[in-house]
């Protein structure tokens, strides 16, 4: 089985959770237009100043996600 990547987009200030809520409609349509078989995204509220989007991605995914969308860090998902 591949290793799940948690791709992160990290988003600070007063109007973070919006943004981070926002920044997921964009990558649930990048996975529509590429036809990718990712079923895995979301956004987090950290606190009132701090959120984040994120996807969840296989290996064999990672590299070109990474590279077209640019994320601001990854993590394993378990």
């Amino acid at each position: 089985m591949s290793r799940q990547i948690k791709l992160i987009w990290d988003f600070r200030g007063p109007a973070s959770a919006k943004t981070a809520e926002h920044h997921e409609i964009h990558l649930k349509e990048y996975i529509a237009i590429e036809k990718l078989p990712i079923t895995i995204t979301g956004f987090e509220i950290q606190n009132e100043m701090y959120a984040i989007a994120f996807i969840v991605v296989t290996d064999e995914h990672m590299i070109q996600l990474r590279d077209a969308l640019k994320p601001h860090r990854g993590e394993l998902y378990l």
